[in-house]
């Protein structure tokens, strides 16, 4: 236990270098140029209750009352808005006092929103509505609070975590305080300054009322470098901790010889989801038990995803009836896959109608230490995973995996098992090739490329499995943004070529002109997204450029970018 609370600390601590904390960065150095000296402690104070007390009992509270999980988050808002607003308009900062101190008994005295109690109530705020980027310690701390299971062992990990976070918090406004005395010149400015952090204050505020806040976190705390820093909690010891406080005595469970079962432990919550789709309410492995449920880890643009989707539903619709179910936990690649919109069109898309649990903070995928697209997850009747597979593959075994578990639970099933192709490639293909910077490994001739706009000169035949650009390029650490004349030619060996594609802003249609060994590509190789050699890119997804019916072969594909704008992410190839 010990062990866990040192760790628990030292991950708060660490927390304020990772990129999730810059959403909320702004609200914190507004306690250096605003209120008295005791406001930052108001503002630590406040953030430590209200993030140990919402992360434990939130879900609680939103099953006992029925409240939506968001209300709390635009009461939040609100306030922030107010606070925000205050620090612009000095006339309605007068007004915001006022009304304090007739609500605070104890804070009679004049000015209480410059002092402890505003800052107290901005602390409760950032409690609310700040997602860390969430390690194994945390995210096991907020599974057991899902299932009701809050001890003083989860009540301690959870507030030295908060505690650690609050401490580099604390130093940040007390440093901005003292800099501003010794510096005259930020002295001289500091109502500007006030301002300036006023008005971010207040576009926070219109962040969480689109839930922008929670894409951005998303996003941060998915990049290698959010990745990197829960590493602190990725130890042995801490492993064997966090097992002994879930109850989790796998090491000892027996594992069943069948070869339809590979594991026997209990399964992790769901937990930390952004929004559940295809249900009336959220859901919990307890909510479950007793069914036989597969969970399925997946994002919408990943072809290895997509080709086992068919598989998944299938065994949904063909025994959901008897007692089956399955939670499709959506974690996202690309920033766009974050938007609830662009999940719903794929799950009309694929004919999905199990629940599906948006998982873009990428908690549910840590509290299962999944590493992959696609990974499946069989858990039986009594809350224990008994199968896993990763990637494409073995679905009759999957089947049998689940009419067997279905019949142990007292349910009657059929023995015959789906005739569905595996449309999983069996030759050697092209590798899957992103285009961003950080992860470019196949470009002709450097393999990499730095951030920035160039103009590049085209290989019109790069090396095999390698690509190449021609015409105007801007690229990023997400993406590669065609320019003027951008065009692009690939050596692929594959059946199909798929390419993730999003439109140029503002530009409508979108289009791409697709060619196959220099010659327009025709009714005999387009992909299912082509016609008359044009592609047309009218939103965020995967597109199908080149089919060869079944044969695997080697050509040259070239691309030329007729819209400027359009922001290309990764090939992949099947």
């Amino acid at each position: 236990m010990i062990i866990l609370l040192i760790f628990a600390f030292l991950a708060g601590i660490v927390t304020i270098l990772s990129p999730c904390i810059l959403p909320i960065l702004p609200i914190v150095l507004s306690g250096t140029v605003s209120g008295d000296k005791k406001r930052p402690y108001g503002i630590i104070v406040g953030f430590i209750l209200s993030f140990t007390f919402f992360t434990l009992f939130l879900t609680t509270i939103i099953r006992l009352t029925g409240i939506p999980t968001n209300a709390l988050r635009i009461i939040a808002g609100v306030v922030l808005l107010v606070f925000g607003l205050g620090l612009i308009v000095p006339g309605f900062q007068v007004l915001i006092e006022k009304l304090f101190t007739k609500l605070s008994v104890f804070a009679p005295k004049a000015n209480p929103h410059a002092g402890f109690w505003g800052g107290f109530v901005i602390g409760l705020t950032i409690g609310i509505v700040w997602t860390p980027c969430v390690g194994p310690i945390l995210a096991s701390v907020i599974a057991l609070a899902a299932t009701s299971q809050v001890t003083i062992e989860t009540f301690l990990i959870t507030l030295l975590y908060s505690i650690g976070t609050a401490i580099p918090m604390f130093f940040i406004m007390y440093g901005g305080r003292n800099l501003l005395k010794k510096a005259p010149w930020l002295t001289r400015n500091s109502l500007t300054i006030q301002r300036a952090f006023g008005i971010l204050m207040i576009l926070f505020a219109l962040a969480i009322f689109t839930n922008a806040d929670q894409q951005l976190e998303a996003y941060l705390a998915a990049t290698p470098y959010g990745a990197d820093l829960t590493q602190i909690e990725n130890n042995g010891a801490v492993t064997k901790q966090l097992n002994a406080l879930k109850g989790n005595q796998s090491a000892n469970a027996p594992i069943d010889t069948n070869e339809l079962f590979n594991t026997n432990t209990p399964a992790p919550d769901f937990v930390g989801i952004t929004k559940w789709l295809n249900t009336d309410k959220p859901l919990t492995i307890k909510d479950l038990r007793g069914k036989v449920v597969l969970v399925d880890f997946w994002t919408y643009t990943c072809i290895n995803c997509i080709r086992t989707l068919p598989h998944v539903t299938s065994w949904y619709d063909k025994y959901h009836n008897e007692g089956f179910v399955v939670i499709g936990v959506h974690t996202p690649e690309f920033a766009f896959e974050h938007e609830t919109a662009n999940v719903e069109n794929a799950i009309k898309q694929y004919h999905i109608y199990y629940p599906v649990a948006q998982d873009n903070n990428y908690a549910t995928w840590n509290n299962y230490n999944n590493e992959y697209w696609p990974a499946e997850y069989l858990i039986d009747a009594n809350g224990n995973i008994r199968r896993e597979d990763f990637g494409e593959g073995e679905y009759p075994q999957m089947e049998e995996a689940i009419q067997t578990l279905l019949k142990q639970a007292g349910h009657k099933v059929s023995q015959k098992l789906d005739t569905l192709p595996d449309m999983t490639p069996q030759d050697e293909i092209s590798p899957e090739t992103y285009l961003d910077s950080a992860r470019m490994q196949y470009y002709y001739p450097s393999s990499t490329l730095g951030d920035g706009t160039s103009n590049y000169t085209l290989t019109d035949s790069p090396p095999q499995n390698t690509f190449s650009l021609g015409g105007q390029w801007t690229i990023n650490d997400g993406n590669a943004v065609a320019g003027k004349n951008a065009t692009l030619t690939y050596n692929f060996t594959a059946s199909n070529v798929y390419l993730v594609l999003n439109p140029a802003s503002g530009k409508k249609p979108s289009q791409i002109k697709v060619l196959l060994d220099g010659k327009p590509v025709d009714a005999t190789n387009e992909g299912t997204d082509v016609k008359n050699g044009v592609l047309t890119v009218p939103e965020d997804r995967l597109y199908n450029l080149i089919n060869l019916h079944g044969k695997t072969e080697s050509h040259v594909l070239k691309l030329e970018f007729e819209t400027p704008g359009i922001q290309g992410f990764a090939f992949t190839f099947g």
